[in-house]
């Protein structure tokens, strides 16, 4: 599995591609450029394990952005989607 990392004030943190991802998501808060809390919505995970979407927008920093970016309350992973 292939990794893509982003660095933000002195931490690294891992991007894990997934073909099986419907959208990126993180559960870091912290990693949005812009968010807009919503109520509402799942995902669902192997396992039968399933997440609370509370958010959406732009991941990233000052050099790379990700659009369209779910914040997955409790997600300990940073999944990036790829079709």
């Amino acid at each position: 599995m292939l990794q893509i990392c982003l660095r933000e004030k002195e931490k690294q943190r891992s991007w894990y591609r997934d073909s099986g991802c419907s959208r990126h998501m993180t559960g870091e808060k912290s990693m949005f450029l812009t968010l807009t809390m919503k109520e509402g919505g799942n995902v669902k995970f192997g396992g039968n394990q399933a997440g609370k979407i509370i958010g959406t927008g732009t991941i990233g920093n000052s050099s790379i952005s990700i659009n369209k970016g779910w914040l997955v309350d409790g997600l300990r992973h940073n999944l990036l989607s790829i079709s």
